[in-house]
């Protein structure tokens, strides 16, 4: 097992100190290979060291302009620190040099959603729901997004599917509930999955307060 393996290891377990320590002799053994770069810049983020961590990934940049990893990572820390507009630029790059599986286009989608460009949002995550077809988060924000867009038909298809697989699902009762009570004439079902989203999640004010709201209308 080479430097970088023991320390993804130490990093998936937490043993953060054990990580770094592997990825500085990582990168001590070679200084011009961006993996190990990046691989520390994943620790620090996960430290919550960002200023440091964004050095570590433009550092892998600079040795490689395509290490789709040190794109993702980097994008990564802009996203959780609100800079969107950028970590869309960086995810799309991460895409852009191959970087596999879903999370990089359901990212990129959240990115716009979170700019409030929602339409740009949908191919990107309807790109990862198709990539990724049992995450239940992607295909709940899938859905949720499709609600947003007022695509109600295809909507109520992804959130009934994470109901089927996770019925205990406060935040895919909530959607759907709203669903019904927007965009159909069956009360009955809306005020049942409200219901169940506050039931399941009491904290849920807002379910509570649709579904009081429905509740209201049935008696006008």
């Amino acid at each position: 097992m080479n430097f970088n393996e023991q320390g993804i290891k130490a990093l998936q377990e937490k043993r953060y100190e054990e990580a770094v320590k592997a990825f500085t002799e990582a990168i001590e053994e070679n200084p011009d290979d961006p993996v190990g770069y990046v691989n520390f810049g994943n620790v620090l983020a996960a430290m919550n060291d960002i200023e440091r961590a964004e050095r570590f990934f433009q550092k892998a940049i600079t040795l490689d302009e395509k290490a789709a990893t040190a794109y993702y990572g980097l994008a990564n820390l802009y996203y959780n620190t609100e800079r969107f507009v950028e970590a869309a630029k960086l995810y799309q790059k991460s895409i852009d040099y191959g970087i596999e599986g879903a999370d990089a286009y359901y990212m990129l989608g959240k990115s716009f959603e979170k700019d409030g460009n929602d339409k740009l949002a949908l191919p990107y995550m309807q790109r990862a729901a198709e990539l990724a077809p049992e995450d239940l988060q992607i295909r709940l924000s899938y859905g949720i997004l499709l609600c947003k867009l007022e695509m109600f038909d295809f909507a109520k298809k992804e959130l009934e599917f994470v109901l089927e697989q996770d019925e205990k699902n406060a935040d895919a009762h909530y959607n759907l509930g709203v669903l019904y009570a927007v965009s159909t004439e069956d009360t009955e079902k809306a005020l049942h999955h409200l219901e169940q989203a506050y039931t399941l999640e009491p904290s849920h004010e807002q379910a509570k307060f649709i579904y009081d709201m429905v509740m209201e209308r049935l008696k006008n």
